[in-house]
């Protein structure tokens, strides 16, 4: 635990150094402040702007602070500091906001605090008062200034979270409407959503579903790029830019990424369809579930948009299959099994000729052309129409992937 700044201060060395020394810095703050600015500004790059600047007048203003401070605890050892800290600490906050970093800062007071301890030293020295307290004056100057350092970090770094914070409540918020079907009225534009969101909008995303992931992490090794994470349900939506970048190296990064889970990456699309890939990936993952197949590793289903555009109307394949199969229905289990191998066989070959399908199975030519004759007879001509040739193939391919 902690303790509280005033605490800090109480317990410093000023309770050895004389009253009268507070009193002597205060008739020297502005000149030994001028040196302390001067300094830090051609020491630390970070505080190089004209002393008539925004950050110059903060940089005097703090370095004159954090003098008269000194001379009170000087002066007073066990004095209430709050009104101090409060300052440092916004001053945390504003170099956070301002795009500067803890290293900045933290160089910043330890070279004011070098010329302090060194112009302090003087003034004690011309005042004529006892040598002993040297060795205390530079304990508390460095006593002073690292708690004085501590109170902007935690200043900034409270200010970091708070931004932090926010972008991740933006980031969902673009996760959520990149994920959200249109529907009515359009919500507010998605350039705007990324801009908020500090994510580039990327010219194609993937959605990726990692399987009882929703409380997990995710993130993509080597190339790093910047991903948005939505928890639905038991399960984690990750929205990434284009896996592949041209390339197979993207999908294998996912690939990694979700070793030892089940995963479904939805093919790349403009952000606007991004609702799209997720519909794509969870169709794939619900079917990779339904066949038992073992849960562990990455479904892509960009390979796959046949079939999971079947998936998506199984229910209407079911009965398109009932329309346009019922005539095998009717027959003994095996031979309706050979006769739909067959027709499949049929249906994808260039020239439908019983060689082609004699090939395609594995059979005897003979064997292929007296099937096919039964086929021609159970469906009574149709097999030269190409609407019933179609329907048949989708009715088969969902029949094979309900299965």
């Amino acid at each position: 635990m902690q303790n509280p700044p005033g605490d800090t201060f109480a317990r410093g060395p000023w309770h050895e150094l004389p009253a009268a020394l507070g009193a002597l810095i205060r008739t020297r703050i502005d000149a030994i402040a001028a040196d302390m600015v001067e300094a830090i500004r051609q020491e630390v790059p970070a505080y190089r702007s004209p002393l008539d600047s925004a950050m110059g007048r903060d940089l005097i203003d703090s370095v004159c602070r954090a003098m008269r401070q000194f001379a009170e605890l000087t002066e007073a050892p066990e004095s209430s500091q709050d009104h101090h800290v409060s300052h440092f600490r916004h001053l945390g906050r504003v170099e956070f906001l301002n795009g500067r970093t803890t290293d900045g800062i933290q160089a910043a007071f330890r070279v004011g605090a070098r010329v302090g301890s060194r112009r302090y030293a003087e003034v004690a020295r011309t005042a004529s008062l006892p040598t002993e307290i040297v060795l205390p004056l530079h304990e508390a100057v460095l006593t002073h200034i690292n708690a004085l350092a501590n109170e902007s970090v935690k200043g900034f770094v409270a200010a970091q979270a708070r931004a932090e914070g926010e972008t991740q409540r933006n980031r969902r918020a673009l996760a959520q409407a990149l994920l959200e079907r249109p529907r009515g009225t359009p919500g507010e534009p998605l350039d705007t959503l990324a801009a908020r969101a500090r994510w580039p909008l990327p010219a194609k995303v993937a959605c990726l579903v990692v399987r009882q992931a929703a409380g997990g992490r995710f993130a993509l090794p080597g190339q790093g790029r910047d991903v948005l994470t939505l928890p639905r349900g038991a399960d984690l939506v990750v929205v990434l830019p284009e896996p592949d970048g041209g390339g197979p190296a993207g999908t294998e990064d996912v690939r990694a990424a979700v070793r030892g889970r089940t995963a479904a990456l939805g093919p790349a699309v403009v952000p606007h369809d991004a609702w799209l890939s997720l519909v794509c990936a969870r169709l794939a993952l619900n079917h990779h579930r339904d066949t038992g197949a073992p849960d562990d590793g990455l479904l892509v289903v960009g390979d796959r948009l046949a079939d999971v555009h079947l998936l998506g109307g199984a229910h209407i394949g079911r009965l398109l299959g009932d329309h346009v199969l019922g005539a095998l229905d009717g027959l003994p289990a095996g031979r309706a099994a050979r006769l739909a191998e067959t027709l499949e066989a049929l249906l994808m070959s260039w020239g439908r000729t019983a060689p082609e399908v004699a090939r395609a199975l594995g059979i005897h030519p003979q064997t292929a052309r007296k099937r096919l004759r039964q086929l021609d007879a159970l469906f009574e001509g149709r097999l030269a129409d190409p609407g019933f040739r179609f329907g048949a193939l989708l009715a088969l391919r969902t029949r094979a992937l309900r299965r």
